[in-house]
């Protein structure tokens, strides 16, 4: 779970590709740059995503069976809500619980 604005969109093949500035990562099991890719698995915008916002994003490492290929995914209903105070304060509370 980050906090993240998004610098870039390009569709890439049958997926999307966002590139995305981390400002604050909150809870992760695995190292987070300050400038990440965000994999979409489809081109129809879901999570509609738009340049320039910013998000909290709960984002999953994805690495396949080859271990040739590491990145962060993203699917259609993972969670991805505009960054607001608010979001910012419950997932800060959360992750003292978790």
């Amino acid at each position: 779970v980050f906090q993240g604005r998004i610098l870039a969109r390009r569709t890439v093949g049958q997926e999307t590709r966002y590139e995305v500035e981390v400002k604050t990562p909150y809870r992760h099991r695995f190292p987070l740059v300050r400038r990440e890719y965000v994999w979409v698995p489809n081109t129809c915008g879901c999570p509609a995503l738009r340049e320039g916002g910013e998000y909290l994003l709960m984002a999953q490492r994805h690495v396949n069976h080859e271990r040739t290929l590491n990145r962060l995914l993203l699917h259609d209903d993972a969670y991805a809500r505009p960054w607001t105070p608010r979001e910012d304060r419950l997932v800060r509370e959360a992750a003292r619980h978790c």
